[in-house]
């Protein structure tokens, strides 16, 4: 359906209403992220044919611009430098950040799943992971891994690349319009827009794509869809930025709910508590806050230069502590933090969303705080990090943390923008849709941000990845022997 088209004429459509099917495969995915790419060679691996449709020019979207980050327990790599973990540890992190609102079977399924779906991306798909190994927010131990380059464009090349080496070529500027039902009202097909252009969107033409087993909805989220967010959440308005690509929106999921899918936390939507309002969109900033800062610095309040919160706290903590402020607040590190986290910030020191201060004096001017009790904020801090405990705010003290008193000092102001939406159509272990009665709809499976249930009210750093890779693999092989 097109956005500016009243839902209430959009009806989902029957096979009567279909004048003739354009093409036909055994499974048609929807959605070309990481999740609806791990179905798809799935589904093909089974000996599934298979269709991708992706409405945009490339593959990719919100995945591409990800930071390639996966979480997984008990790897090879944690055994290595003696980190202890286990699926067990990873599900009661995950349970304790999404505030016991998680489906306990999801979180189960993608905890056991985690180790060996992270081996399969780097031995079957070949994805390069950084030898290191990190732990974010909410997290109880490092168990996070960024493959090359920080970015998840490396993940999606590698699925890209085994698509083609399997003989699926994905069908971009293709923008699912609405399911079509067969007279037991299970899934069949879909109508699409072939030819669609962002830029215009009556170009194209009507199509019919007809699955011979089972449709994979994999359509990401709703971040940027500002209507249909704020719908859910009335604060996130059209004056909160979003990390998400503009074209992260809604229509897909709306599909799926008129055809009585059952929608599950469409009003828990994640704030990135390390975006900046200094820069557009995601932005450069993220990474020194998320890598450096929060495992490293502290976060003071412009009103008190004092700390606000457990820096190292889960993302929907920190988020509030800032948005509680009501102006954005200062983050602080040092040189030997920046050296510790390993990560080079010239992009964003060259972007002036993260400033270099000779002193301490120097970024309290810059920032308006006031000096002596910045200083006296930090000297605390840093008699927490020298005994090993955070009496305050109980921040972990990570192995490498030191007192903040290396000079140059970096700071950003930060201010959280709208991140992962966690809410979608509900799915059981096997990525089948539930309708409203709480039975499967025949032939109609979801895996990645588009399905909710998984992480609660809050999703950790680096899972998302590991959820879309998981129940994409699920959903495929499950569509290819429906």
């Amino acid at each position: 359906m097109r956005r500016n088209e009243p839902a209430s004429v959009q009806p989902a459509l029957t096979e009567e209403d279909v004048p003739h099917w354009d093409h036909e495969a055994d499974v048609i995915v929807i959605g070309a992220g990481f999740a609806g790419l791990a179905a798809a060679i799935e589904a093909r691996s089974a000996e599934a044919s298979v269709i991708v449709i992706e409405k945009m020019r490339a593959p990719g979207g919100n995945s591409s611009l990800s930071e390639g980050g996966i979480a997984a327990p008990n790897t090879q790599i944690q055994k290595r430098l003696g980190i202890e973990d286990s699926p067990d540890l990873m599900y009661e992190d995950m349970v304790r950040a999404g505030l016991g609102l998680n489906h306990p079977a999801l979180v189960r399924e993608l905890v056991m799943r985690a180790e060996e779906t992270f081996r399969w991306s780097a031995d079957y798909l070949g994805v390069p992971y950084i030898d290191r190994i990190d732990q974010f927010g909410g997290h109880s131990v490092p168990r996070c891994y960024a493959a090359t380059g920080v970015t998840g464009s490396t993940i999606i090349k590698r699925q890209v690349a085994k698509l083609a080496e399997l003989g699926i070529r994905i069908r971009v500027q293709t923008r699912f319009e609405r399911f079509v039902l067969d007279q037991k009202g299970a899934v069949c097909g879909m109508h699409v827009r072939a030819g669609y252009d962002h830029k215009n969107p009556e170009a194209g033409a009507d199509a019919y794509i007809k699955a011979g087993k089972a449709v994979v909805l994999t359509t990401g989220g709703f971040g940027a869809d500002v209507s249909f967010r704020t719908a859910q959440d009335p604060r996130l308005g059209a004056d909160i930025d979003t990390t998400n690509t503009p074209y992260a929106t809604a229509e897909a999921l709306v599909e799926a709910l008129r055809i009585q899918a059952m929608p599950v936390h469409l009003s828990h939507i994640q704030l990135g508590p390390w975006a900046s309002p200094d820069e557009k969109g995601y932005g450069a900033g993220p990474r020194f806050a998320d890598y450096t800062l929060f495992q490293y610095g502290l976060i003071v309040s412009p009103h008190t230069s004092k700390r606000i919160v457990n820096e190292l706290a889960d993302r929907k903590i920190v988020a509030d502590a800032i948005l509680a402020v009501g102006r954005p607040c200062i983050g602080i590190a040092d040189e030997r933090s920046l050296q510790q986290s390993g990560w080079a910030i010239d992009r964003a020191l060259k972007k002036g969303v993260v400033r270099q201060f000779a002193a301490l004096s120097d970024l309290s001017a810059h920032y308006g705080l006031d000096e002596q009790a910045l200083a006296s904020t930090i000297e605390r801090f840093n008699g927490y990090v020298t005994q090993r405990a955070d009496p305050e705010f109980g921040k972990p003290i990570i192995d490498g943390a030191a007192p903040i008193a290396h000079p140059p000092y970096y700071a950003m102001r930060l201010w959280p923008k709208v991140h992962h939406t966690m809410g979608g159509v509900r799915i059981d272990e096997s990525a089948r849709v539930i309708d409203l009665d709480g039975c499967p709809i025949p032939h109609l499976f979801a895996a990645g941000e588009v399905a909710g249930g998984v992480h609660g009210a809050c999703r950790l750093g680096s899972c998302a990845i590991t959820d879309c890779l998981v129940f994409g693999r699920i959903a495929g092989r499950n569509a290819a022997t429906s």
